[in-house]
């Protein structure tokens, strides 16, 4: 028998499922949460299925990416084998779970079966799921289930917040329990007759209703849910014409490329989740990651966006709407708002609508808002498509005016965010506590100048510029702009430079002081193109020495520092988004060895994931371990990570580095065109 603990993770346009082997959901907390969700909240809770009274076995464990699937069996020895045989297919449909049990006789005589199903909802807010060991008040919260004539309804209430959980059976339960103990928990009973060498059938549908969400249309079944959502991945990833897509893949492609390219699109397919766009239009843009991040996060969208742009533009395109129409437009200082700043992610939540938590629209990130920038030029030059740039030309130089202004360019010379003690400690990529530290492992304290903001800064200037030429018709402000960029690179070069490692610090602390360890953040300057091509080949090549490179990919901090730690979130694993943005700019400063080293890396990781590319990987190397160490608390699927075999692809197809002699030149797509960084970079 299989671990009923470990099952298949279903996702579809908003809405995520975490089933048992099984099929069943339990109810648990902490790094590994099960459940139906949406918008950030559990819906169902408890769904244990009984045979004859007793939990059946798992005779095949339940997989699936469409449909999940497990054979189950009630107890039977090889003398008496089991009367029946339990069969399970589960999908989902927007915002509704569906499944589909099927008894299947084994005798030559008729069999009658009770099968028992116990359900609960507990709405949960996901904040309050995570091991964290933070409660919240919620005194005035009121749950109750009610039978209904095919099976049982579920409302959660709190002041003006309501949400519901239905669950509907065909044929109707012929009775409905209450557990005994469990306020809201109950027990659908069926009496179930199996013909002799036949099938009887249940088929069950849980649509899940959030304060604030439309009600769910169900599909009539599995089978039927499963339909639409491959239709829908197969219209995003270009299957089943390609199982790339038609992807432009070199011709020495290194091996496992495709596969990963293939997963990733499927993953971001999955991924994408509806979010309003300027004029109110629904847009479908890619979200964080499951379990915990199936929600729109600025940066995480924005990178993925553009890791994607060369193959799948629509990505960009709505990305760039839907954070244009969620831009800051006053002061609160809860949340981080600022006219003009790119929001950092948004919650539909419970606790964020009671703003229990100051998540619900939170704008503690510095560098969403240049990377906002960043993709609206890079879109308009892989795609030749002005109208987004034309249409967001407001919230552009809004987000430019947010840079000078609050970001700190003119105060201090360098975009500066200060920790939020009820938010983000850290508000760069590496957002968790003491990531931004000195070479001795102490926290910077703020306001801190992470360096890979000041590089997406001088990129996203000199982006605009362009823009501001091609698109607004203002050469004068696009003057203004160059000449910041140019300031601002200048003084990066002065400040940031650490002469005795040759390297550049991590950040500047509130002080000014270098914060002096050694770390990964110093590849995304490649990209940016903030170095000068000699500074940026140094770094490129110094990022694959051993104690950055494992073997797997770019260490977060390079190894034997007293800072470092393989299992840390942010100061010693591998991610592989962050990786991505290296590559890319390896390929900008022209290192094709450099690429394939990492892209080969990368994608042997990818191999022993099944071509999936993990959020975050631990810091072992290929000498601690045979296979990639996996982090305790990593996201899968998860968006950047997804897109990130998209990036390899661009900077192998830029440089020519397949897997060794004879790769094609980059042509079409595939090769961005970058805007003048007056000579920096390759």
């Amino acid at each position: 028998m299989s671990d009923i603990s470990s099952g298949p993770t279903l996702v579809r346009s908003g809405t995520f499922a975490v089933l048992g082997a099984d099929g069943g959901i339990t109810g648990r907390r902490g790094a590994s949460p099960d459940g139906l969700f949406r918008r950030d909240a559990r819906h169902l809770s408890n769904w244990a299925l009984s045979v004859d009274g007793s939990a059946p076995g798992v005779l095949v464990p339940a997989t699936g990416e469409l449909v999940a699937q497990s054979v189950l069996t009630p107890p039977g020895t090889r003398d008496e084998p089991p009367a029946y045989t339990v069969f399970r297919e589960q999908a989902l449909g927007d915002g509704c779970l569906t499944e589909r049990i099927r008894l299947v006789a084994n005798r030559d005589a008729p069999v009658s079966a009770m099968v028992t199903l116990t359900v609960d909802a507990d709405f949960a807010d996901q904040f309050e799921l995570r091991s964290d060991h933070r409660s919240y008040d919620k005194d005035d919260a009121r749950r109750t289930a009610t039978a209904t004539p095919d099976g049982v309804a579920f409302r959660y209430e709190r002041g003006d917040w309501l949400s519901r959980t239905t669950v509907a059976a065909t044929p109707a339960p012929a009775e409905v329990v209450t557990v005994e103990g469990r306020d809201t928990a109950r027990q659908l009973v069926w009496r179930l007759d199996v013909p002799v060498q036949g099938t009887a059938e249940l088929l069950l549908t849980v649509s899940a209703q959030p304060h604030g969400a439309p009600r769910a249309v169900a599909p009539a079944g599995p089978a039927e849910a499963a339909a639409e959502l491959a239709a829908d991945t197969d219209a995003f990833t270009g299957a089943p014409t390609s199982p790339t897509g038609a992807l432009p893949l070199p011709a020495d492609a290194p091996d496992g490329l495709a596969a990963a390219c293939a997963r990733g699109l499927r993953d971001l397919a999955a991924l994408r989740v509806p979010a309003p766009g300027p004029d109110g239009e629904e847009l479908r843009v890619p979200a964080a990651g499951v379990p915990w991040f199936l929600t729109l996060f600025g940066r995480d969208a924005l990178l993925t966006s553009h890791f994607a742009l060369p193959y799948r533009p629509e990505l960009a395109a709505a990305t760039l709407g839907a954070l244009a129409a969620t831009r800051g437009t006053g002061y609160d200082a809860f949340r981080g708002e600022q006219p003009g700043r790119i929001v950092h992610e948004i919650r539909h939540g419970e606790l964020a609508h009671f703003r229990q938590v100051p998540y619900g629209r939170y704008y503690g990130s510095v560098d969403a808002t240049p990377l906002f920038l960043v993709l609206l030029d890079g879109y308009t030059l892989a795609t030749g498509d002005t109208a987004p740039a034309a249409r967001l030309e407001a919230p552009a130089r809004a987000a430019v005016e947010w840079m000078f202004r609050d970001g700190g360019l003119s105060d201090r010379g360098y975009l500066v965010y200060t920790p939020d003690p009820g938010g983000l400690v850290n508000q760069n990529w590496k957002d968790s506590e003491g990531a931004i530290c000195f070479l001795d492992g102490t926290q910077a304290e703020g306001p801190i100048a992470v360096a890979e903001a000041q590089g997406y800064a001088y990129d996203a200037l000199v982006r605009t510029a362009r823009l501001a030429r091609a698109v607004w018709g203002d050469g004068r402000w696009a003057d203004e702009l160059d000449t910041a960029a140019a300031d601002l690179r200048e003084r990066f070069l002065r400040d940031f430079w650490m002469t005795g490692p040759d390297f550049p610090a991590l950040a500047l602390d509130g002080k000014g002081r270098q914060v002096d360890s050694l770390a990964s953040d110093a590849g995304h300057l490649l990209w940016s193109g903030i170095l000068d091509e000699d500074r940026a080949r140094r770094v490129g090549r110094r990022l694959l020495e051993p104690d950055f490179f494992s073997g797997w990919a770019i260490r977060t901090l390079a190894a034997g520092q007293p800072g470092y730690h393989p299992l840390s979130y942010h100061r010693g694993t591998c991610w592989p988004h962050d990786n991505a943005v290296v590559v890319l700019g390896l390929a900008r400063a022209g290192l094709a060895d450099e690429v394939r080293t990492v892209a080969r890396g990368l994608l042997d990781a990818a191999g022993h994931h099944g071509d999936r590319l993990p959020e975050v990987m631990a810091g072992y190397g290929r000498a601690d371990h045979p296979r990639p160490v996996p982090y305790p608390h990593s996201c899968s699927p998860q968006a950047w990570a997804a897109a990130t075999p998209l990036a390899i692809l661009t900077a192998l197809r830029e440089t020519g580095a397949g897997a060794g002699t004879g790769a094609v030149a980059p042509t079409g797509a595939g090769a961005i065109p970058a805007p003048d960084h007056g000579g920096a970079g390759a």
